[in-house]
């Protein structure tokens, strides 16, 4: 167990209150609010100190604000802490302009005493850019979204200029910049609250004891129970209809789809494509889906002996039959992937295309000096996602493709994946099977955390693959705001992808929610966000 899972659990007794309702013992969550079933821990309240997961994917939108948020229609940014912003003619100087009616949370560990102010954005983002600075080292020092996207080297300086008026310098123009803010990563703390903990000697609780000034906050934590959120009466667009939100994280009794049916959860937020008929055939419950900004690959280590061989790789993407895949895992659901980018970005290359050619993999191996094969080990995290809603059973596929052509495959499996200790020691996978939900609409957030170089010394970029010419494309892409020159160059970015194969596109999948038909507001994004300030239940 890690520093900072140890130091979560121990520091959120205070969050065990005595007394406290047991949110599945009566009807007092679905009463005043609704229970949400999804997979995962959460190892921290900090979306910052994460690399995806519960946190980022549903917390971190109830707790926290950032300066923008994405149009789910056009995926374009759009205001949110930040009511406007200026962009300077070289395309390195962004200036926001704050809304000043945002306030922070009123919780059982701090009480504010001002609203939201440029401070509050100068001190969030100067931890994660500034290796000086009194919290950057706090809960281990790591920013894996962040230091993937190499932002502490674009961002030279944040800066109040004004008590509602920040900027960012950039050390570089990226058109992609505003798309980063809108993140769930891109969060607003309060400086406030620092200080307060930085006073008491507890800087640690700014991770374990959030406050934030989302629609929600957060009152209860049982861990490996439940986690309650309530009402932030003082939220800037208007107090949520809702007064909680209790996020079943059990692993007592019966799956998430069975307290679905048995009506122990309202909202499901992954059903897998097996459930989905028999959700589709009761008219108590409501199926939403949305095409996802989403791929599934498998990863090859390219510092292995025998997948650092091109013709080995390209052997691999041969012989893996991807229409069986999408039928027996994804039950017809979702498409086949021709490379990283989904059909609906507007960088995807449509002239990309797979094939399914045993015959000629296994002259690929024989090559490539490996007629008779070698053995490997797939790391495969269990828990589905919206890009591949069964990965053990993927997995099979796989292995039983690969054995075809000689090579044997060790499935070992894990319920997710530690980047920290693949990134301390790579010599510990050689294939992975994974994928990756957008957090915005640009393509640079597909190519730039999974495959540049920088990535690679994050723990990221899991083929351990680094290709100087290729992240030159994805550094060109971002310097100019002309969408058909980047477009061009993000299409040549792919060709490299496809000549040099560091991982093999698989699929892309449809996210599926399901909830009880009572409830209202609840929306789903092709970047998995989701907030629960507009949720209501009818009578």
């Amino acid at each position: 167990m890690s520093a900072l899972s140890r130091l979560l659990i121990a520091s959120v007794t205070i969050l065990l209150l005595a007394g406290c309702e047991d949110p599945f013992s009566d009807n007092s969550a679905r009463n005043r609010g609704f229970i949400y079933c999804g997979p995962g821990q959460p190892n921290t309240f900090n979306p910052q100190l994460t690399d995806g997961g519960l946190t980022a994917d549903a917390l971190s939108s109830q707790l926290f604000d950032r300066l923008l948020q994405l149009d789910p229609n056009t995926y374009q940014p759009k205001p949110m802490l930040a009511q406007s912003w200026e962009v300077s003619p070289d395309g390195k100087e962004y200036t926001f302009n704050l809304r000043k009616s945002a306030t922070f949370q009123v919780t059982d560990w701090f009480i504010p005493h001002r609203g939201l102010t440029a401070e509050d954005v100068v001190f969030s983002f100067e931890r994660l850019i500034d290796p000086d600075h009194p919290f950057h080292k706090v809960s281990g020092g790591e920013y894996p979204w962040f230091d993937s996207m190499d932002f502490r080297g674009l961002v030279d300086n944040v800066a109040a200029i004004g008590q509602y008026q920040v900027r960012f310098t950039l050390s570089r123009p990226d058109v992609s910049f505003l798309s980063t803010l809108a993140t769930t990563y891109a969060v607003v703390h309060s400086a406030e609250y620092a200080k307060h903990l930085l006073t008491s000697g507890t800087p640690g609780r700014i991770d374990t004891h959030p406050v934030g000034s989302g629609a929600f906050y957060l009152d209860e934590y049982q861990p490996h129970r439940y986690i309650r959120l309530k009402r932030h009466w003082g939220y800037w667009n208007g107090a949520a209809p809702m007064e909680q939100v209790v996020f079943d994280i059990s692993t007592r009794g019966t799956g998430t789809f069975t307290k679905l049916i048995t009506r122990e959860c309202d909202v499901l937020s992954s059903p897998i494509a097996s459930q989905l008929s028999v959700i589709e055939k009761n008219p108590d419950f409501v199926l939403a889906s949305q095409t996802g900004m989403n791929v599934a690959f498998l990863a090859l280590n390219t510092r292995h002996p025998a997948l650092s061989e091109l013709e080995v790789r390209q052997a691999i993407s041969l012989a893996i039959n991807r229409d069986a895949l999408i039928q027996s895992v994804y039950y017809g659901t979702g498409t086949t992937a021709t490379g990283m980018l989904p059909p609906m970005s507007w960088a995807y290359d449509s002239e990309s295309t797979t094939a399914f050619d045993p015959q000629l993999a296994l002259g690929l191996m024989a090559k490539a000096g490996y007629r008779h094969g070698f053995t490997v080990e797939l790391l495969v995290p269990l828990t589905p996602k919206s890009y591949n809603p069964s990965p053990r059973k993927a997995a099979e596929l796989i292995q039983s493709n690969l054995a075809a052509i000689g090579i044997t495959v060790n499935i070992v499996a894990q319920e997710d994946i530690n980047r920290k200790q693949l990134k301390q020691d790579p010599s510990n996978l050689d294939m992975v099977l994974t994928g990756w939900i957008a957090d915005n609409g640009d393509p640079d957030n597909f190519l730039r955390p999974l495959l540049s170089c920088n990535a690679k010394f994050t723990g990221w970029n899991l083929s351990n693959w680094c290709n100087r010419y290729f992240d030159r494309h994805l550094d060109s892409a971002i310097a100019t705001d002309v969408r058909e020159d980047r477009r061009e160059i993000y299409l040549q970015a792919q060709a490299i992808l496809q000549d040099r194969m560091p991982l093999i596109p698989l699929a892309h999948g449809v996210h599926y929610q399901a909830r009880n038909a009572k409830l209202q507001g609840i929306t789903l994004s092709p970047f998995g966000d989701k907030s629960f300030a507009n949720v209501s239940r009818s009578q």
